[in-house]
């Protein structure tokens, strides 16, 4: 097979093509796979999932693992987004992992005239709310309110886990007639009083 000789092939026929070649045909395919993540309320993508479908929509493979090819890509559909008045649709890719966007996102801010955010934390509330001006250009159905922004699902259940991990305990319950502490059950082994 001819593709095994090259990085970058044409999945029809095997021809190579360049890596540019390449960028520029998954950059294409971006695009309306974004906009389409775009339609759907608090939707997300990975990274993996994208360059999947970039590769599948344009026909252009490549062995080449992803974390090499798809920030070039997204950067890309950066431009192309700012050129159209359009907001940044690489907000809504994020890591498999930890449902963050790459740190690729300073792309949006540099494209934009913005300066970089300080944190992490910070980017990815700058990436929530570029997702729902996305959501908002593309049409997604909306809450009457007309939608918040979000962190990605992943992200969100992570910091969620986080905080109940560290929220203070609860202060054990104290029985009001016997004033011993109360077992698990809540309810005292010497009178039967029942806490809430």
């Amino acid at each position: 097979m001819e593709q095994q000789e090259h990085g970058y092939w044409r999945e029809a026929d095997g021809s190579a093509v360049s890596s540019t070649q390449a960028q520029v045909a998954w950059t294409r395919a971006a695009y309306p796979a974004l906009v389409d993540v775009a339609r759907r309320y608090h939707a997300v993508i990975t990274y993996g999932e994208l360059a999947e479908a970039v590769q599948q929509a344009s026909g252009v493979r490549t062995r080449v693992k992803q974390q090499h090819w798809i920030g070039k890509v997204l950067a890309l559909v950066v431009r192309e987004a700012h050129r159209r008045g359009d907001p940044p649709l690489t907000a809504l890719v994020v890591h498999a992992a930890d449902g963050m966007v790459g740190v690729g996102y300073k792309e949006v801010l540099a494209v934009a005239g913005q300066a970089p955010v300080a944190g992490e934390l910070d980017r990815e509330q700058h990436a929530a709310a570029a997702r729902l001006a996305c959501y908002r250009h593309f049409g997604a159905a909306l809450p009457a309110d007309g939608g918040t922004p979000a962190l990605a699902p992943r992200l969100r259940a992570s910091l969620d886990r986080k905080a109940a991990a560290t929220a203070a305990p609860r202060p054990p319950a104290i029985c009001p007639n016997c004033f011993l502490q109360l077992p698990a059950t809540r309810v005292c082994d010497s009178c039967g009083t029942h806490i809430p």
